[in-house]
């Protein structure tokens, strides 16, 4: 019995090691590549269109990345008009922005029954390919990516900084559409930045 109390003290000396270790806010945490901004945009008519982008947050770590996921309210429970927008730091969710007004997008147009079925875990995936650089090489042509929730369909598009890049945009979109694990008959389009604010649309189908 004697020799049996110094080896519970020493027991709760090991515990206390062990919670000072186990302490939380002593992990490290895993760095992304790139550091990301996460915008809101709600369409109020009484504001300006830059009034109406709100930043939510920053963040460059996958623990933060998730932290921000889970907090906010998924695209299927957003209003309509309403958009998420995920962009590289320092460049913001606008054609006008330096990085973004030579460039073009790649969308997917969603009818209103895949708004349960698919719109989530599309932007889920989409921002998952954004935040681990999927796209190989090409993820440096990568500039962000919107959602718009819309009440005759909504979209999904993928930012790229250069519409005359053809390979990167190329890469970019084969890649996308196998990790959104697409129908084969499902298509996507790019289409430069010029173009969609022209009544004269050309697109590149994949």
């Amino acid at each position: 019995m004697a020799t049996s109390e110094p080896k519970a003290a020493e027991t709760e000396d090991q515990q206390t090691d062990s919670q000072v270790v186990a302490n939380p806010e002593q992990y490290i945490k895993h760095p992304l590549q790139n550091r990301w901004a996460l915008w809101y945009f709600k369409n109020d008519k009484s504001k300006s269109w830059t009034e109406n982008l709100r930043l939510i947050s920053k963040f460059d770590t996958v623990e933060d990345f998730w932290a921000l996921y889970n907090h906010i309210q998924q695209p299927s429970k957003l209003g309509f008009g309403c958009d998420y927008c995920l962009f590289k730091d320092g460049i913001k969710p606008m054609w006008e922005d330096d990085r973004n007004k030579l460039g073009g997008r790649w969308l997917m147009t969603l009818n209103k029954q895949q708004r349960h079925n698919d719109l989530d875990r599309y932007w889920m995936e989409t921002l998952l390919c954004l935040v681990g650089e999927s796209f190989d090489e090409a993820s440096e042509d990568v500039c962000g990516a919107v959602v718009n929730v819309r009440p005759k369909g909504d979209k999904i598009a993928i930012w790229t900084s250069n519409c005359q890049n053809r390979d990167a945009i190329m890469t970019i979109g084969q890649l996308y559409k196998e990790r959104l694990n697409l129908p084969i008959k499902a298509m996507i389009g790019y289409q430069s930045h010029d173009d969609t604010s022209s009544a004269d649309r050309s697109y590149s189908v994949l």
